[in-house]
């Protein structure tokens, strides 16, 4: 219901979308979690606004929007209230192929790792789960979440494993998931989780780690994509190569300079969490800070192989702007 959803509303984005030739304020959609720390540093250094002025806008300016989860971001998108979104690759690959190619990226975000959480002590592998577990994830069927869900299960089980869980699977927000999993009365005792949220969520001893994202992958992967529409790229031209710029000075920044980024994330947040976690989130396996989509082509082949894209792309930069091909390869 949700892909059906996201094809309508992507096959009137040509139709609906509000071109803002020569914006002076640019609208960047963003999620609440860790994934999104490049943006607090663009926002607090003023570094879109710095590059704008650079490409030869001075007056250009941005604002980023946090919304509840990506769904709501894309709508976003489609109805022109943003100009740009970043949310998970595999989002985007579904509004990518539903929007014919009208909706492209820009540039890779990030990519930080997030663990499968339960508190059932029954369960210590994915092969644990049975009938009457209950596992959450942000969007049921085109959330990272679910699509690495669905990644694990083909690798224990094979191809025809890929739904082994999909009675199980609930959809629940990061904050009303961990919420659930931390209540032993509650029917969710799982919950794959992102960051901030799985940092509180393990510091009850009754909950424990499954697997993180990072182990089904031999390298990082880049799983939070920064795009647009055709429209608002080829309107706003500067718009698209200052926010480049000012993510690869942003990320520059986190990887040089990783405890004052964590003292930034936890100033402009207010999470309950410790500096020293932060920093370990920033470090840890399969961590990437880059423009540069690495990584993300295994989880789109995935799509494709379960019938989730009908579009198979042979390269990354199929679903990117053609201009920007060499300002985001490393």
């Amino acid at each position: 219901m949700k892909l059906l959803k996201l094809a309508a509303a992507a096959a009137v984005v040509v139709s609906t979308f509000a071109t803002s030739a020569y914006a002076q304020e640019i609208r960047i959609a963003q999620l609440r979690q860790i994934n999104y720390l490049p943006f607090t540093v663009i926002e607090q250094q003023g570094l879109f606004e710095k590059h704008a002025a650079e490409l030869g806008a001075p007056d250009m300016t941005a604002q980023f929007i946090t919304f509840g989860n990506g769904s709501a971001t894309t709508d976003a998108l489609i109805s022109g209230n943003v100009e740009f979104v970043a949310v998970g690759l595999t989002n985007f690959a579904i509004l990518w192929e539903r929007s014919g190619g009208n909706v492209k990226g820009v540039s890779s975000v990030s990519g930080i790792p997030f663990p499968l959480l339960t508190r059932n002590p029954d369960i210590q592998t994915i092969e644990d789960f049975g009938p009457n577990d209950r596992i959450a994830v942000p969007t049921i069927g085109v959330s990272v979440q679910a699509i690495m869900l669905s990644i694990a299960l083909e690798k224990a089980y094979g191809p025809e494993g890929r739904d082994r869980l999909n009675e199980q699977t609930v959809q629940l927000s990061h904050p009303d998931a961990a919420q659930a999993l931390s209540n032993p009365q509650h029917e969710v005792n799982s919950h794959f989780s992102s960051a901030p949220y799985y940092l509180v969520s393990l510091r009850d001893p009754n909950i424990r780690e499954i697997f993180s994202y990072s182990e089904l992958f031999e390298e990082p992967v880049a799983s939070n994509i920064l795009f647009t529409t055709t429209q608002q790229h080829e309107a706003n031209p500067i718009a698209s190569q200052a926010m480049i710029a000012a993510l690869k000075e942003a990320h520059d920044f986190i990887n040089d300079n990783v405890e004052e980024a964590a003292r930034l994330y936890l100033e402009v947040s207010g999470d309950p969490i410790t500096e020293e976690e932060v920093v370990a989130v920033l470090t840890g396996e399969g961590t990437v800070f880059s423009t540069n989509p690495a990584g993300a082509m295994p989880v789109w082949e995935f799509m494709n192989d379960s019938g989730m894209l009908q579009t198979r792309p042979e390269t990354w930069q199929e679903m990117f702007f053609e201009n920007v091909h060499d300002q985001i390869a490393d």
